[in-house]
């Protein structure tokens, strides 16, 4: 299995803000979140549960160098804590996941993003294929992704009051 992670302190947010956020997001609020960066995030066809179980999402970004376009489906959900996406292109159920792991703390939240790739049983033997896809350069360029994003979605949701008003 391999395993690529990101852990940071988002402050002034709550994880039921993010978590929110990235289940009702659509392309105009993805594109201000990072402009230049986020092309779109927007469910594509939503689940029959009200947790977002179940919705299929669309999601295209730039991460350092390499232009990501990403379907999925939400696989789990626990609301303000955890949201759990499997990537599944062309309509393939690949062993492929993120999670966006959220822990309140009293200056923000503490989050955790999480891709996982990996067979379980036989299928183990192939994982080193996963290291093809999943550079050492795509790794640092995803932390850094990571790293730079989430801080700004605290700004997009809760924007700097203007003194003068």
């Amino acid at each position: 299995m391999l395993t690529l992670e990101s852990e940071m302190t988002v402050p002034g947010v709550t994880g039921r803000e993010v978590a929110d956020f990235m289940l009702d997001c659509d392309d105009d609020r993805y594109r201000a979140w990072w402009p230049g960066t986020h092309e779109a995030f927007h469910v594509v066809e939503p689940g029959s549960r009200s947790d977002h179980v179940g919705d299929r999402v669309w999601m295209d970004e730039l991460v350092g160098e390499r232009h990501l376009r990403m379907a999925a489906v939400v696989v789990a959900v626990t609301p303000g804590e955890l949201i759990v996406w499997r990537l599944v292109p062309w309509g393939l159920r690949l062993p492929v996941r993120l999670a966006l792991t959220l822990q309140d703390q009293p200056d923000g939240v503490r989050l955790r993003h999480t891709l996982t790739a990996g067979w379980a049983g036989w299928g183990r033997m192939l994982d080193p294929l996963w290291r093809l896809y999943f550079t050492r350069a795509f790794a640092a360029a995803m932390d850094r992704h990571a790293c730079t994003e989430f801080p700004r979605l605290g700004k997009l949701l809760h924007p700097p009051q203007d003194p003068a008003r």
